[in-house]
């Protein structure tokens, strides 16, 4: 069984302003934009980071779920955590294990060679958890969600080339841990600092106390910046700074590893 963290979603109230701070801070540059979208009332677009994604969706409608979320949570932030699966098997066994744990699926999509689940985000608390099986899919290669495999034509990595870690904030982190370690089937550990975390293949899931009056949410991103300096100084000039080897981007911590 391998599961990847392959795609983590932000949502913003407006998509240009959080396509430009990433451009400007972190060097991405937009390899997608899925028309699909729109019957959610959203538009979107997707950075390479590495072999994975940053999607942006923002509400183009009234009354969207991601609308809605924005309300709820005050703000742009973390929307979903969107994981990769090595076979079909995989990705239906966990689709099972959510139901065997009455974890609702919130939205399916199912064709010969991709199959996305989304997990209902009152369910597994924090975010949506999203689990997909690509059948042409590779660390390096395809991913549907991106449009296939002409992603790599954008790939920058002058400035930053990884995400190792996603973070989840919650009032209860011991129990959300537990949540998503049962969904998963992956077992829980500590890091260096005793908080929870759930390891992914090249990532992994974090969860911590929420103490930014915001909520629980998905609240940060490790990402590995080979030019710290460059992303700083960028951060600075754009408002974005909020810590020595901190930024925030479209409502969303960014700690450079």
């Amino acid at each position: 069984m391998s599961i990847r963290l392959r795609q983590i979603c932000l949502v913003a109230n407006r998509l240009a302003p959080a396509l430009e701070d990433f451009k400007s801070v972190m060097g991405l540059e937009v390899c997608f934009k899925d028309p699909e979208v729109a019957v959610f009332g959203l538009e979107n677009s997707l950075m390479p980071v590495g072999a994975n994604f940053i999607e942006v969706v923002a509400p183009v409608k009234e009354n969207t779920a991601a609308g809605r979320y924005l309300k709820r949570r005050d703000g742009d932030g973390g929307y979903m955590v969107i994981c990769q699966c090595d076979s079909h098997a995989t990705q239906l066994g966990r689709k099972e294990r959510a139901k065997a744990l009455g974890v609702r699926v919130a939205w399916e999509h199912e064709s010969k060679t991709f199959h996305a689940m989304q997990l209902h985000p009152a369910d597994t608390g924090g975010a949506f958890f999203e689990i997909d099986w690509d059948a042409k899919g590779e660390p390096e290669g395809n991913w549907m969600p991106a449009g296939g495999a002409e992603w790599t034509g954008a790939r920058r990595t002058e400035v930053v080339t990884a995400y190792t870690g996603v973070e989840l904030q919650s009032a209860d982190p011991r129990g959300l841990a537990e949540r998503w370690s049962a969904i998963a089937e992956i077992p829980l550990r500590k890091d260096t600092r005793g908080r929870f975390e759930m390891p992914l293949d090249n990532a992994v899931v974090r969860f911590v106390e929420a103490t930014d009056g915001r909520g629980e949410g998905l609240g940060g991103i490790d990402i590995v910046a080979v030019d710290r300096a460059r992303v700083m100084a960028a951060a600075r000039q754009r408002g974005c700074a909020t810590g020595d080897d901190q930024i925030t981007i479209c409502g969303t911590r960014f700690y450079l590893v």
